[in-house]
């Protein structure tokens, strides 16, 4: 306990706290009537203080040394993501949950985490051959078994973003301009495979709606044009928590998932969306200063990969929630409604934790003589 008190990044974990708090206060708001989300999204909430907790108390160079516990990680993931589409029941054309009782689990987001550790390990050792071609594929073929699983579920949204990591993770890596040319070729080649084989007819027509969403204004469009309305109506100040029209009319589908920003700004107005945005900016940062601080070629690299995760999903959501991407169903980080996510996203902030902890004990080592 006092290793945690003085090495502790405390911004860190103030900047994060808020970001739950936010989080639980606009699922309470955009919650519908009758419902018990907030008090389950609490309850995984508390679950993910714990997995923080715990995953801060770890030595992070667990991961580092023992590639065969990451192994057990890697290939218990890719069970579960197979066993999502041998039992796990359909939930809007999607086979992504399993459902435990009232409970939900998304082994999506676990993948999230576990590719990010991977991908650290693997190039943590290999940094300065990274421009060989052989480990690019063989760590292609690490991502490509999860994204090939996730897509038929489908889940295109979260099979982008495990792409967006692997790719981010070898280019900060020092990939080779030919290599980038080669990959983006075969970036096209999978989009044009995925159109014609994986997309289902409702994802296509996302697609084709984000174009001119106000073609088909009342189908594949609505979704992208409520959420613009609800986002542009709350002007300055916004409308009040709890008085947001397009969320609690039930015009804006999905708001407490998938377009909460957009509700959030109604009720919030741009000062709420702002601050809002000002949290995120306040987290990345100091992911960029633990990263900077680390001590290790593993340590960097988890945090690139974890970063690039989330600010992925920051990212397209936010851009899906003002019509600038088509709709593929990618939450806010710490805001949305999702236990998953939430626990996942917890445990990868304490993994920073112990991160910055172990560097800052290193660091007052060396300065004593140590």
């Amino acid at each position: 306990m006092q290793r945690l008190i003085r090495y502790a990044d405390w911004p860190l974990v103030g900047i994060t706290g808020l970001l739950v708090a936010v989080g639980l206060l606009a699922v309470w708001s955009y919650s519908p009537a009758g419902s018990n989300l907030f008090w389950r999204q609490l309850i995984w909430a508390l679950v993910g203080v714990a997995a923080f907790a715990v995953c801060a108390s770890l030595d992070y160079r667990i991961f580092r040394n023992h590639g065969g516990f990451l192994a057990v990680l890697y290939l218990g993931t890719l069970v579960l993501l197979v066993g999502l589409l041998l039992f796990a029941p359909e939930t809007r054309g999607v086979r992504g949950w399993f459902q435990f009782g009232g409970a939900s689990i998304q082994p999506v987001e676990l993948a999230k985490l576990v590719i990010v550790l991977l991908l650290a390990k693997y190039f943590s050792r290999r940094h300065i051959e990274i421009g060989q071609m052989r480990h690019l594929i063989v760590s292609g073929i690490y991502v490509g078994a999860a994204v090939v699983l996730v897509l038929l579920q489908p889940d295109m949204g979260s099979a982008l973003i495990l792409l967006a990591v692997w790719f981010a993770v070898i280019a900060f890596s020092g990939i080779q301009l030919k290599h980038v040319l080669l990959f983006g070729a075969t970036g096209i080649v999978v989009a044009l495979l995925a159109w014609f084989w994986f997309m289902e007819p409702y994802q296509k027509l996302r697609v084709t709606s984000f174009l001119d969403p106000w073609v088909d204004p009342q189908g594949a469009g609505y979704n992208t044009i409520q959420a613009m309305i609800a986002a542009g109506s709350g002007e300055l100040m916004g409308k009040g928590i709890g008085y947001g029209t397009q969320s609690h009319l039930n015009f804006l589908p999905e708001a407490e998932t998938d377009f909460i920003f957009a509700a959030f700004a109604e009720e919030t107005g741009f000062i709420g969306a702002l601050l809002l945005l000002g949290l995120f900016g306040l987290f990345f940062w100091r992911l960029v200063r633990i990263g900077r601080e680390a001590e290790d070629n593993f340590a960097r690299l988890f945090v690139l990969g974890f970063g690039s995760f989330l600010f992925a999903e920051t990212l397209v959501h936010l851009a899906i929630n003002l019509g600038m991407l088509p709709v593929t169903g990618i939450v806010l980080p710490f805001i949305s409604y999702g236990g998953s996510s939430l626990v996942t996203i917890l445990a990868g902030v304490g993994i920073l934790q112990s991160i910055r902890m172990n560097s800052r004990a290193a660091v007052s080592y060396n300065e004593i003589g140590g």
